[in-house]
């Protein structure tokens, strides 16, 4: 099992202290503490790939992923060029993480339509393989024509050398792009998830992939958790109750929540849809109360030492080989101490890493 950190979006508040150079001073660290993969996170702050390629620059013995790449916000060629690019600097060690993101993202910063996501996502990484392969780039789809039909372009093969083997991993939460990471992809990048319900991501994933004659051998699964050491963790609880109101209520609109729609299918339905109405109608302390511990503590590493150990096995025995960790933690020196041991836990519990 893996271990890793990542770059979150970054707030203008954090950008008035130390922000992004910050960060990425504590993942150059943190890297050296025995991490094996740092994430670029995009949304609406920082890009995916600048930091990533500073990182690079700066670190050794790392892999380096995007979680995610917004499909809506950059052609496919784009992507896989610079894809490409970064596994020539990295040495063959980049992951390409891919995501459709959500309407409130893609419509109010894009300027692109929400639409057929899965349709749209299917042909994005036909193109970016056919790219990696060295292929002309002709591809007759309904989403994406290469070339536009009927003007003077041509199909052009892109004049980096093929890669094919630069892993794509998808983000996906509902079962469609869960089947079609599944048929598609290289690994998952998965959130809302529980070990103990973890066939409810699995199943979907297995189906895709059955469905398109691949096997399972070698999937990554990653799963983005929280955590900290404490005898008293209720603080830790408590603190999360809120990040966890903010992702069932405010992580896209009221019509169109898909970490909502996960956590009410793998069985948190009347809490989800009551934090979520709570949280809309601008009660956000009364939310994070609504939120259940059982949730906090399923989908955290929150606790004694005794309790992170038996949840990261949990985790790895559900079918987990990536742990990415977002330590709770005030400063810098406590975040890297707090890593440091997290990731002698997991070695302890689960073996060595495993090569990217």
């Amino acid at each position: 099992m893996r271990v890793s950190i990542g770059l979150g979006g970054l707030s203008r508040s954090a950008e008035k202290d130390s922000g992004l150079l910050g960060e990425l001073e504590y993942l150059v660290k943190a890297g050296k503490a025995g991490v094996d993969i740092v994430w670029t996170a995009e949304a609406w702050g920082a890009d995916g790939v600048t930091p990533l390629a500073n990182l690079a620059g700066r670190t050794e013995g790392l892999s380096y992923g995007t979680s995610i790449l917004q499909v809506s916000a950059r052609t496919p060629v784009v992507t896989a060029m610079t894809a490409m690019t970064m596994a020539t600097l990295t040495g063959n060690r980049f992951i390409l993480g891919l995501g459709v993101s959500g309407p409130q993202v893609v419509e109010g910063l894009h300027s692109q339509k929400f639409d057929h996501p899965l349709g749209r996502m299917s042909e994005y990484v036909d193109i970016v393989r056919m790219a990696f392969e060295g292929k002309k780039l002709l591809y007759p789809g309904r989403h994406y024509q290469l070339p536009v039909p009927g003007g003077e372009g041509k199909a052009i093969r892109l004049g980096q050398l093929p890669n094919p083997d630069i892993p794509i991993y998808m983000a996906s939460l509902g079962p469609k792009m869960l089947e079609l990471t599944g048929e598609k992809a290289d690994g998952w990048l998965g959130n809302c998830f529980t070990p103990e319900t973890a066939s409810i991501y699995f199943d979907s994933i297995r189906a895709g992939a059955a469905r398109a004659g691949r096997s399972m051998d070698g999937f990554q699964a990653k799963v983005a958790l929280a955590c900290g050491l404490s005898d008293d963790p209720e603080p830790l609880i408590q603190a999360h109750k809120t990040k966890l109101a903010f992702t069932l209520g405010g992580m896209g609109s009221a019509n169109t929540n898909f970490y909502n729609a996960a956590y009410r299918r793998i069985g948190y339905e009347d809490a989800a849809v009551e934090v979520q109405k709570l949280f809309v109608d601008g009660k956000r302390e009364e939310a994070a109360g609504r939120v259940p511990e059982e949730l906090v503590l399923r989908t955290t590493l929150i606790g004694d030492e005794a309790r992170v150990r038996e949840r990261i096995r949990a985790y790895r025995d559900s079918g987990i080989t990536i742990l990415h960790l977002n330590p709770l933690a005030a400063s810098y020196e406590d975040r890297l101490k707090l890593i440091s041991r997290m990731v002698e836990l997991v070695r302890e519990e689960t073996g060595a890493a495993v090569a990217a």
